[in-house]
């Protein structure tokens, strides 16, 4: 089997200059990810543009989570090249991803179950601006305070803000979780099936927060949930077997008969 190194110079050597077009937040290159013999994910080419909205879509096993992980670098990819508003992130870790503007949300939740919402919400923009390691307790007016309330307002949690995140609702728990990966102005979010679990009410409440982000910030959602992925998103990419089977419009996508047959299991 060749070396990780090798597969990657290859991969770059066969790079094609028209993928990088203006306005790209990100772009997949023959992205690859190896677990032993397994091909998690195999060969996937994608563009995002600046402010684009993108589902990913796919049955269980299809490799969307672990192609999450090469974008945000939890998993390093095997081979092809990911890059970030124009700069090659293959190689970086997450948090040097971070702090360029990628940000993430997870099947599982990370949150701090002990602590209040406002404290996650203040952790979490306290961690993506400079001077986090001072020993200085910030005042009131300090940036990372003010950035706080305006996350909670966001994500509508003020009446909450005291609770302890272990006394929240799942949806709730999931509203948190967006509230974080908004601290710092990020340019990319990627969601990580966040409806999973949710009540409707709480999935209209969902479509509700991504439909007011602001133009500029894109994100990728991973869900199951059809209908909330199409509502969301104006272009999609299906899934299958570690590749990439289908591009296009929410339109295109459901009327696709080859994903019907392969992901939706027929016409509906």
């Amino acid at each position: 089997m060749a070396s990780i190194s090798g597969m990657r110079s290859a991969a770059a050597g066969r790079r094609p200059d028209s993928l990088l077009v203006s306005g790209d937040a990100l772009v997949l290159e023959g992205v690859t990810r190896l677990f032993g013999a397994l091909k998690a994910i195999d060969s996937v080419s994608l563009t995002v543009a600046a402010g684009e909205r993108r589902a990913v879509l796919g049955a269980n096993g299809a490799g969307k989570t672990t192609l999450f992980n090469a974008i945000s670098g939890d998993f390093l990819p095997s081979a092809g090249r990911v890059t970030f508003f124009g700069e090659d992130i293959t190689d970086l870790p997450p948090h040097e991803r971070i702090r360029r503007g990628l940000r993430r949300t997870y099947q599982s939740s990370l949150l701090l179950r002990e602590l209040s919402v406002r404290q996650n919400l203040f952790i979490a923009a306290r961690g993506v601006v400079s001077g986090r390691f001072s020993f200085i307790r910030p005042g009131a007016e300090h940036a990372s305070r003010r950035s706080t309330e305006d996350l909670l307002e966001r994500v509508r949690l003020s009446h909450l803000a005291e609770h302890s995140v272990a006394s929240l609702s799942h949806g709730q728990q999931r509203q948190l979780e967006i509230g974080m990966a908004l601290a710092g102005a990020p340019r990319l979010i990627l969601f990580d099936e966040p409806a999973a679990g949710l009540s409707p009410a709480e999935r209209r409440e969902l479509v509700a927060l991504l439909g007011a982000f602001p133009p500029h910030m894109g994100f990728i959602i991973i869900e199951h949930d059809l209908d909330i992925a199409l509502r969301v998103a104006e272009r999609v990419t299906v899934m299958h077997n570690g590749q990439v089977l289908r591009h296009g419009s929410p339109d295109e996508i459901q009327n696709d008969a080859q994903v019907q047959a392969i992901y939706m299991g027929g016409k509906h």
